[in-house]
């Protein structure tokens, strides 16, 4: 299972307790709800749950997972989310419950099996596709808190690497033209201020540098390879889409209600017509923009002439024949 966050912001300036200004994704001031999602592995929606705007996200994923699993008698779940899910008390949680997780990680510092890799690898440059995998047994202490024994795969990028070098040249250079006065300082974290010294950070430079191409992954799944545990991260592109499709295409906001029941009535509707939407695209492999585009100009129309009822249907192309046909012939099994 697939779990993600987003925000919801409001029309109004007063919070009452559910309606709460918080940490927005859209950057935005007003008073949000934040909305938990769980999908599968390809997106389709499970359930939707709506907390208080203010409530960090970190303290989302558990009660919509358990809800979830307790509601449709689920035992083994892997669920897959992203480096902000991954607090200490989370994976505790997910333990206890006896449930896998294989969620994003941040590299604050060169991981050592990757330095160990570059030692004995001086003069070569890094292959692109490069896994290592490093074990991250608990330690006695960890074990008594009910943290699992974890192992971290990293995985390096050429693409990842070029586009974070790319940033980071133009960061560097902002940052020298402002040390040497031929630009104002604004917050770059290349800039190392010590009273009215002005300097460029270039050991934080030569750490992000060795950092770029690569990305962790941890997961207490000690026993799975490498590929399915990254393969499986990879995944969350598809609970991306459904937040922006229910945004945007569904048109989750603007809402113009205001009781928390009725808010989540609201969704409700949004998650099922999401539903919908990823149903369609998967059985037809058209986007849902250009089924409704392509099936809405066409109409059934039925003329009632004294007892006789006359129906009237304009003609189907073949493409939109086959889409319909092949949707209600797999909704007959």
């Amino acid at each position: 299972m697939l779990f993600d966050v987003s925000t919801l912001y409001f029309e109004t300036d007063a919070g009452d307790g559910f309606r709460e200004p918080g940490f927005s994704k859209e950057r935005r001031l007003e008073p949000q709800i934040t909305l938990g999602l769980l999908t599968d592995a390809t997106g389709f929606p499970l359930t939707v749950a709506a907390f208080e705007g203010n409530r960090a996200e970190t303290a989302t994923m558990l009660p919509v997972i358990n809800a979830f699993k307790t509601a449709h008698q689920l035992s083994d779940v892997t669920v897959v989310a992203d480096a902000g899910m991954i607090s200490e008390a989370n994976q505790v949680a997910l333990q206890a419950a006896g449930l896998s997780f294989v969620l994003g990680t941040r590299i604050p510092y060169l991981p050592d099996v990757v330095r160990r890799w570059r030692e004995a690898h001086p003069q070569e440059a890094i292959p692109d596709g490069l896994i290592l995998t490093q074990p991250w047994p608990s330690t006695s202490s960890e074990k008594a808190r009910g943290i699992p024994d974890r192992v971290i795969h990293y995985q390096f990028r050429h693409d990842r690497a070029r586009r974070t070098l790319r940033g980071i040249d133009e960061q560097v250079a902002k940052a020298e033209r402002a040390v040497e006065g031929k630009a104002p300082v604004k917050r770059n974290r290349y800039i190392h201020l010590a009273g009215a010294t002005k300097t460029v950070d270039r050991a934080l430079e030569t750490k992000t540098r060795a950092l770029a191409g690569w990305k962790g992954y941890t997961t207490n799944l000690t026993t799975q390879t490498a590929t399915f545990v990254i393969d499986a991260y990879h995944q969350l592109w598809h609970i991306e889409k459904a937040f922006r499709m229910s945004k945007h295409d569904l048109q989750a906001r603007p809402i113009y209600h205001h009781l928390r029941e009725s808010i989540e009535a609201h969704l409700s509707i949004v998650v099922t017509a999401l539903a919908v939407s990823h149903y369609i695209e998967h059985q037809t492999g058209w986007s849902i923009k250009k089924f409704v585009r392509t099936a809405r100009r066409y109409r059934t129309i039925k003329i009632q002439a004294g007892n006789q009822t006359l129906t009237a249907a304009d003609p189907l192309p073949d493409d939109l024949r086959e889409a319909l046909l092949t949707i209600h012939a797999d909704s007959a099994h």
